[in-house]
């Protein structure tokens, strides 16, 4: 029987590609989607030296609104967000070696001082970025592209870990683990749900996340080098096996 991995990315083709790769890697995967986007219409700033993407998502909604960076530094936080904007006809000139908000403001610090920053993104983006921007000398601003929900129908994760049903947990954000826990409060099993979860494999995608993990009571046993799906699937897989 092959183990089974919760995958928790947004209900479009990122769900259905996660699962595709963990079908590939030869596990089950059980797909619950615990984010969904709802746009807020608005796009980036036009007066800012910087503009910052820290996702795919943003990088979409921004070119589907008709915006486009002009003359402005372009950021991705890694590199699908670079490729989604050069898909989009955009260039980009920064892209961090460590994909995080702590990577950006790395790879940001020497260029920054007395810039005009606009970081783009969801409604639960990391204060370590602006707080960076901010020490760095950047005159920073921030544009809610998108709010990150809960599906209502959010849970089945919770359900197969209570159950001694699941393998494997893979957690892309720390909103990912926020709703994982919502989900089992909701359910009645919050209780049930730690200890149930020392059997669970728990990866976890950057540092940040880990922290939301291990605060929430999860033993975190793998974060990958690479800050990328891909790569957090992978590790999680190999140590399965």
């Amino acid at each position: 029987m092959s183990h089974s991995v919760a995958v928790f990315r947004p209900n479009d083709d990122r769900i259905e590609a996660a699962a595709d790769l963990l079908e590939s890697l030869g596990v089950e995967a059980v797909s619950d989607p615990m984010l969904a986007v709802e746009a807020t219409g608005a796009v980036p700033r036009s007066d800012a030296e910087y503009v910052v993407f820290t996702s795919t998502t943003g990088v979409e909604l921004a070119a589907e609104a008709g915006w486009s960076p002009g003359d402005q530094e372009l950021v991705a936080i890694g590199p699908k967000t670079a490729d989604t904007a050069s898909d989009a006809g955009f260039a980009v000139d920064i892209v961090p070696e460590e994909y995080t908000s702590a990577g950006l403001v790395e790879a940001m610090t020497d260029h920054v001082d007395g810039a005009r920053v606009e970081v783009a993104r969801s409604d639960h983006g990391s204060q370590v970025l602006l707080d960076g921007l901010e020490r760095a000398g950047a005159y920073q601003h921030e544009t809610i592209l998108y709010q990150l929900v809960r599906p209502p129908a959010a849970g089945i994760s919770v359900e197969r870990a209570v159950g001694g049903d699941l393998d494997a947990a893979l957690f892309t954000s720390s909103l990912t683990v926020e709703h994982f826990v919502e989900a089992a409060e909701e359910q009645g099993v919050a209780a049930e749900l730690t200890p149930a979860m020392v059997d669970v494999t728990v990866g976890c995608i950057g540092p940040p996340t880990r922290e939301t993990a291990e605060a929430a009571g999860f033993d975190v046993d793998v974060v990958p080098d690479d800050a990328t799906f891909d790569a957090l699937a992978r590790a999680v897989v190999d140590r399965l096996e």
